[in-house]
C-alpha cells in the first residue's frame, strides 16, 4: 500500500488536503502528520501550508521536521503547495526576512503595493480563481487544460533564479511562476484541494507519478 504523508506543521487546511488525496487515490494510506519518522518511512510527501513564512520555519525546526523534509525532497515524489513552494526557495521577504530550506535557488517577494492592471488597483492579497499557463511538459499535467483555472490566496511570489524550474505562469498585474518543477520535486502557488476537478487531477496525477 502506497503511503502518502502531508506533513502536519500547525498551519494550513491539512485535513482538507489529507480528503482530496484520499478522494483520488483511495487505495493509498493518507496520514497527516508531524511525526519525523513517518514521514521516513512514507512513499511519496505533500507539502501543504498557509499563512506566515516564520512562523513555518520555526516549527518545522520545533518539531525535528526539516532533516526528514529534505531528505523527501532529494528522494521521493513530492508536492508542494500554496506556502510549501515559498519555503523551498533560499529567502523570503516576509516576516523581515526569513531564510527558506533551500531545495530550489531562488528568492520569495511580496506583490508590489501599486499592482494594478488596465489602470485598476488589484487587492493584494491574490485571492480567488486564475488561470496558469504550462511552460513546461510535465506528468502532474496530464489531462490538465492549458490555462486551466486553480484558486489562489497569497500575497508573495516565488523568483527562482532557474528559469528552467518554472512549470507554470500566472498573471495578476505581473506575471509570476506558479508551478516549478525539478527532478523528483513539484510544486505550486495555488490550493489543489480547492480547485474543483483539475485540482484533484493534479494531486492524482502526483499519486501516480514515477519520477525518472
Amino acid at each position: 500500500m502506497t503511503r502518502i504523508a502531508v506533513i502536519d506543521y500547525g498551519m494550513g487546511n491539512l485535513h482538507s488536503v489529507a480528503r482530496a488525496l484520499q478522494q483520488v487515490a483511495p487505495q493509498a494510506r493518507v496520514q497527516v502528520t508531524s511525526d519525523p519518522q513517518t514521514l521516513r518511512r512514507a512513499d511519496r510527501v505533500v507539502f501543504p501550508g498557509q499563512g506566515a513564512i516564520g512562523v513555518c520555519r520555526r516549527e518545522l525546526e520545533r518539531l525535528g521536521l526539516i532533516e526528514e523534509l529534505l531528505r523527501a525532497t532529494a528522494e521521493r515524489p513530492f508536492f508542494g503547495m500554496c506556502l510549501g513552494p515559498q519555503a523551498l526557495m533560499s529567502f523570503s521577504e516576509e516576516n523581515g526576512g526569513t531564510p527558506g530550506l533551500a531545495v530550489l535557488s531562488g528568492r520569495v517577494r511580496r506583490f508590489p503595493r501599486d499592482l494594478a492592471e488596465g489602470g485598476v488597483r488589484l487587492k493584494v492579497p491574490h485571492m480567488g480563481w486564475n488561470q496558469v499557463t504550462q511552460t513546461l511538459e510535465h506528468p502532474l499535467w496530464a489531462g490538465i487544460a492549458q490555462d486551466a483555472w486553480f484558486y489562489f490566496v497569497h500575497s508573495y511570489y516565488l523568483c527562482p533564479e532557474q528559469q528552467q524550474l518554472v512549470a507554470g505562469l500566472t498573471d495578476y498585474g505581473m506575471r509570476f511562476p506558479s508551478a516549478i518543477a525539478r527532478d523528483n520535486v513539484f510544486a505550486v502557488q495555488f490550493h489543489p484541494e480547492k480547485s474543483a476537478q483539475d485540482g484533484l487531477r493534479l494531486l492524482a496525477n502526483f499519486c501516480a507519478w514515477e519520477p525518472d
